[in-house]
C-alpha cells in the first residue's frame, strides 16, 4: 500500500526516511513556502482548489454552534470557510505542524477581521492536544499525505469527534480519466517544481509535494483505512477526474 510504514521507515516523497525524521522534514518544507503557500495553491490549480474546498464545506454542512477541528489547517482556509458558512456561534480550531504556517494563517485571519471564534495551535495530527469527543466536525485538506502515520492521524480524528460527528478529507488522489492522467503527470513533474522555484524560491519543496501525491493511497485504499480507524458510512467522490478526491465518514 502506498505510504505504508515498514521497518521504521516511511515515505517522504519518493525517498524512504526514518519515521522519527519525517515530521521535521515536512516542517522544513512548509517553513520555506508558508509566505506564498496560498498564492501557489491558486497558481498550481488554476483556482480550482477553491471549488474543491467549497464542496468540502458543503459536505460538512456547518450548523450554528458547531465546533470544527481543522487538521493540518495551515493558513486557516477551511476554518474560515466553515465559520463564514456556519455563522457567529460556530468555532474552529486550526492545528498545524508548522509554526510558520500557523503565524501566516493567524495574520491572514486578523487582516480579514476574524479574531473571535477561531483558535490556533501548533501540533501533530497523530497526537492532537485536544479532549476526546470535543468536536462536531473534523477536516483535513491537502495535509493527510504529509503525516508520518495515516493510521494514527485517522484514529485521532475519530477520537476528537463527538458521536454523530463527521470527518472529511480533501486530498490529491489518483486520476481516473484516461489521457487526463498522462497530461497531469507531465504537468506535475515538468511544471509544478519549476513554478515553485519561480514563486517561492524553493523547487525542492514542490518536487516533494508532487512526489507525495504519487505515494498517497488511492481512493479505495484510503476509504479502507478510514473504515479500519472506526469511521462508518465511509464514501468518496472524485473531483476533476480524480485529480483530487473528497472522502467522508462518521463517528457513530
Amino acid at each position: 500500500m502506498a505510504g505504508a510504514e515498514t521497518g521504521g521507515e516511511v515515505d517522504f516523497g519518493f525517498r524512504r526516511v526514518a519515521a522519527e525524521d519525517k515530521a521535521e522534514l515536512v516542517r522544513r518544507v512548509f517553513d520555506a513556502v508558508s509566505p506564498r503557500y496560498d498564492l501557489m495553491n491558486d497558481l498550481m490549480s488554476g483556482g480550482i482548489h477553491r471549488l474543491w474546498k467549497a464542496q468540502l464545506i458543503d459536505r460538512l454542512n456547518p450548523r450554528p454552534g458547531q465546533r470544527l477541528v481543522d487538521l493540518a489547517g495551515g493558513t486557516g482556509d477551511i476554518a474560515l470557510r466553515f465559520l463564514a458558512r456556519g455563522g457567529a456561534t460556530c468555532t474552529a480550531l486550526v492545528c498545524d505542524l508548522t509554526e510558520a504556517m500557523v503565524r501566516t494563517g493567524r495574520d491572514r485571519a486578523i487582516d480579514r477581521g476574524r479574531i473571535d471564534g477561531i483558535h490556533w495551535v501548533v501540533g501533530e495530527a497523530e497526537s492532537l492536544p485536544l479532549a476526546s469527543m470535543s468536536a462536531d466536525a473534523c477536516a483535513i485538506a491537502f495535509g493527510l499525505r504529509n503525516v508520518t502515520s495515516i493510521d494514527r492521524a485517522l484514529a485521532e480524528a475519530r477520537r476528537v469527534l463527538k458521536p454523530g460527528g463527521r470527518f472529511v478529507c480533501l486530498e490529491f488522489s489518483h486520476v481516473a480519466v484516461p489521457l487526463l492522467d498522462r497530461a497531469y503527470e507531465l504537468y506535475s513533474f515538468a511544471v509544478l517544481p519549476r513554478l515553485g522555484q519561480i514563486v517561492t524560491g524553493d523547487r525542492d519543496a514542490y518536487q516533494y509535494l508532487v512526489e507525495s501525491i504519487r505515494r498517497f493511497p488511492a481512493q479505495v485504499e484510503l476509504a479502507a483505512l478510514m473504515r479500519a480507524a472506526g469511521f462508518e458510512q465511509v464514501a468518496y467522490r472524485n473531483l476533476t477526474g480524480g485529480i483530487a478526491a473528497l472522502h467522508s465518514g462518521w463517528r457513530l
